[in-house]
């Protein structure tokens, strides 16, 4: 037997009058909103390569950090979300504490990118960035923070030229690729790569969102649509929501030929850490990579589980290494405001211990 349900028809009948209000006010909200934008921070292009560009961040006060930061972020979204808006911005408050920051923009691949293969975009694209750097500093090692995807990239270019990158960090970057909890490796483990790449070319970003989605999809397909409601007649946290929005639907599509080798690389075969894994000839091994590094990973990550970035401390070959968890998710780790107060000062602290 089921108990019987227990409405009060006036708290009900409340409910919906609120529902009706909000309705009602989110059509004059949306009526008055003028587009949203991310990238809340000045910036300049200080080099630029095929659809590359090299952004040099400027604070409000000049950097008192004498060796730059480099911030490499993955292929598969605009790097924004690292400075999506004034008070939601890694980048705003590393600047503040005095990080001189720069952030690679890989821009939108076509059909001209079609065959970019790993070592086009680590060896070459991130490792010209890297030299850039060095060369306007003066200095033989630049600061690298690889963010998920471009984690992975990030220690496969320290491993492969050690001598260039001074300290490294890592965050949400998938080390392990084969942890039980890893959902995205279970669905390609089994993929027809070379089927897929050679049918479809570049892989669509529409295709790439939708898979992403699909890991949560009562919550991201349904309930964030719902919960909307509650804040149409709030202006500020309406064009929150939309600025979110178009960042997730903003994506680039992925160079077939790249997509292919990472897939099959990291995902299928786990070369990372059980080794094999060659750029340009070269094999990475994460004992090489012996600068100090700091991992820092989200507690409630769905993308890139904590076990799956934690392996890291095992495989690197520095004895100068730290770890630092979060309590958020893969994209909270970017935005939440406990994020904002904890995840810069904790990067620029470590930086400033290793400055000597």
């Amino acid at each position: 037997m089921y108990a019987p349900l227990r409405i009060d028809p006036h708290k009900a009948l409340e409910e919906i009058a609120t529902f009706q209000r909000k309705l009602a006010a989110g059509l004059k909200t949306l009526r008055e909103l003028q587009e949203v934008r991310f990238g809340a921070t000045p910036k300049e292009p200080v080099y630029r390569e095929d659809k590359l560009v090299l952004y040099r961040f400027r604070g409000e006060r000049a950097p008192t950090a004498k060796t730059p930061l480099l911030i490499c972020y993955a292929l598969v979204n605009t790097p924004y979300m690292v400075d999506l808006q004034a008070d939601r911005s890694l980048v705003r408050n590393l600047l503040a504490q005095g990080e001189d920051v720069y952030l690679i923009d890989w821009g939108y691949p076509d059909g001209a990118d079609r065959w970019l293969t790993l070592e086009d975009y680590i060896e070459g694209y991130l490792g010209r960035c890297v030299d850039v750097l060095r060369e306007r500093h003066g200095v033989e090692a630049i600061n690298l923070l690889g963010i998920c995807q471009g984690g992975a990239f990030s220690l496969c270019y320290s491993a492969l030229n050690p001598q260039k990158i001074r300290n490294l960090i890592t965050m949400v970057t998938p080390v392990d690729f084969h942890t039980p909890d890893n959902m995205l490796a279970h669905w390609t483990r089994a993929m027809d790569v070379d089927l897929f790449v050679d049918t479809l070319g570049n892989v669509p970003a529409d295709l790439m969102n939708w898979c992403y989605l699909t890991l949560k999809p009562l919550r991201l397909n349904q309930q964030k649509y719902v919960g909307l409601v509650d804040i149409l007649d709030d202006p500020a946290e309406v064009e929150n929501f939309l600025r979110m929005e178009k960042w997730i639907f903003d994506s680039p599509d992925q160079a077939g030929e790249a997509f292919r080798q990472f897939v099959k690389a990291f995902y299928q075969e786990n070369r990372l850490v059980r080794g094999g894994l060659h750029i340009g000839g070269r094999e990475v091994s994460l004992k090489h990579v012996t600068m100090p590094v700091l991992n820092i990973y989200a507690e409630q990550d769905h993308l890139v589980p904590p076990s799956a970035s934690r392996p890291l401390r095992e495989h690197v070959g520095t004895r100068d290494y730290t770890e630092l968890s979060f309590k958020g998710g893969h994209i909270g780790i970017y935005v939440s405001s406990r994020a904002q107060r904890e995840v810069p000062p904790a990067i620029h602290g470590w930086l400033r211990e290793r400055s000597a």
